[in-house]
């Protein structure tokens, strides 16, 4: 049994280690955004290969996340925990001296595998570590430290972009790995699941990768889309029929036996492909159209995140005595009713008239949504299959944010050179958030029509303090 003390000295380094390992992802998946218009003027980069930008590294990260976590139960969690970060670590130096934008994407590709392996690794080395009697608040800690993370990165990155320049958005990443490595080394015990058996299923992996970038290859690049996308189809129901075959699959189908986890899900690719094309499009709308700074356009965001991370906690707790249906039917209403007033937003926008109101708006109805989203998922399986439960959520999310930036850019008629004219991408702009909007108000009517009151005495979510504007936390696996 695992008995270190939050208290102890040892406690404190473990805190340390898995704070810096999952903040290194969670700020890159927050400040790249921010940074995506000088990438382009930089490396002389189309629209499409900003979209790679992002998509490379989600695609890598969603697609293999929840292998990730299993290599930690199987080798170590220490072991995978370390190797991650200085994957990530060396993708990231890759990313910062890329010469050309199709090595820029490569590397970010690099960078998903790594964050695949210490993003599941890091919650699972609080998990293995402490004392039973401290894990729930070593596991807020640590939700809570990495929240503040989040709530940084925005600020941070416009910072590093106008300063010392973009490249720096992925060099920093280098000494927190430099700092994180040794200390897990030194002070972090290893651990593993003895019940861990059976093969690997790279093979789903590979199929589940290779169905998201096909697809996403034929929405980005619209010229050979009926192919690609037939191709892409074809590789999700070859994974599919291989994950039902396999004795231990990477995605166990029967859980979706749960009816209530299916919607929660379908809920949750509402949610947040509507997040991600929303994030990737305001921080591009904020600098090429308004005219702000990076750092202005990073700072512009900050007020979403911070009431996220205040209230996240009582947004939890208000579901736990209402239900989730009318938190999960209300919250994306109100983050559609944000989107549209991002519409406001054009050139020479005001900050406290046109942006700051639709932001708190944004923040409020994500704050209404993304605890009881969490809850209701833990709720509607068995208390053994949490964790796995969280990970397909968090990857589903992931995904949905993958397909987002490929497709609304597509939907809203953005050519390969719309982020270079103001009015281009306005109008362009002005086509995609309504569609967001559509989105939301879709998942809204699933989750009123759907979402049920869980059982009494399920699982409740450890991680009650969450910043991550890009996906829904993990959480733990094997609760009793």
């Amino acid at each position: 049994m695992p008995d270190v003390r939050i208290a102890s000295a040892q406690g404190k380094w473990i805190l340390l280690t898995t704070v810096l390992g999952s903040s290194m992802a969670m700020l890159d998946s927050t400040v790249v955004n921010v940074a995506l218009p000088r990438i382009g003027e930089d490396l002389n980069a189309s629209l499409s290969a900003l979209q790679w930008t992002i998509n490379a590294y989600m695609l890598t990260l969603a697609g293999l996340i929840l292998l990730g976590g299993s290599l930690g139960d199987r080798f170590g969690r220490r072991k995978i925990f370390v190797i991650g970060v200085v994957w990530f670590a060396a993708a990231s130096l890759l990313c910062g001296l890329a010469p050309t934008d199709a090595v820029l994407i490569g590397a970010r590709a690099l960078q998903g595998i790594g964050g695949a392996l210490l993003t599941p690794g890091s919650l699972a080395l609080i998990q293995a570590s402490f004392h039973p009697d401290d894990r729930a608040r070593a596991v807020g800690l640590w939700s809570g430290f990495g929240g503040i993370g989040a709530a940084v990165g925005p600020f941070l990155g416009g910072w590093l972009v106008d300063g010392p320049g973009w490249r720096w958005v992925f060099l920093l990443n280098v000494p927190l790995a430099l700092l994180c490595v040794p200390i897990a080394l030194r002070h972090v015990p290893e651990s593993s699941d003895e019940r861990a058996h059976g093969r690997f299923d790279v093979l789903g992996a590979v199929l589940g990768a290779l169905s998201l970038g096909l697809v996403t290859y034929a929405l980005i690049e619209a010229g050979t889309l009926a192919l690609l996308a037939v191709a892409g189809v074809a590789a999700g129901v070859a994974f599919v029929y291989v994950e039902k075959r396999r004795q231990d699959p990477m995605l166990p189908l029967d859980i979706f036996a749960s009816r209530q986890f299916t919607a929660l899900n379908v809920v949750t690719l509402c949610v947040y492909g509507a997040f991600g094309g929303y994030f990737f499009l305001t921080a591009l709308q904020l600098q090429v159209v308004a005219g702000y700074s990076a750092l202005a356009a990073g700072t512009a965001l900050l007020p979403t995140t911070a009431l996220m991370l205040l209230f996240s906690a009582r947004s939890g707790a208000l579901a736990d005595r209402i239900g989730p249906r009318i938190p999960l039917t209300v919250g994306p209403l109100l983050c559609a009713t944000a989107m549209l007033l991002m519409l406001r937003v054009g050139k020479d926008a005001n900050y406290l008239t046109d942006v700051l109101p639709a932001v708190l708006v944004q923040g409020t109805g994500m704050v209404t949504l993304v605890a009881p989203l969490t809850a209701s998922v833990l709720a509607s399986v068995d208390t053994a299959r949490a964790g796995i439960a969280s990970g397909i959520n968090n990857a589903a999310a992931r995904a949905a944010s993958l397909i987002a930036v490929a497709a609304l850019p597509l939907l809203a008629g953005m050519g390969p050179e719309a982020y270079r004219s103001a009015d281009a991408f306005d109008a362009a702009f002005d086509r995609a958030m309504p569609i967001c909007a559509g989105v939301l108000v879709v998942g809204a009517a699933l989750a009123f029509a759907l979402v049920r009151r869980p059982t009494p005495g399920c699982v409740r979510p450890e991680c009650r303090h969450h910043g991550n504007v890009t996906t829904p936390p993990l959480e733990a696996e094997g609760r009793a």
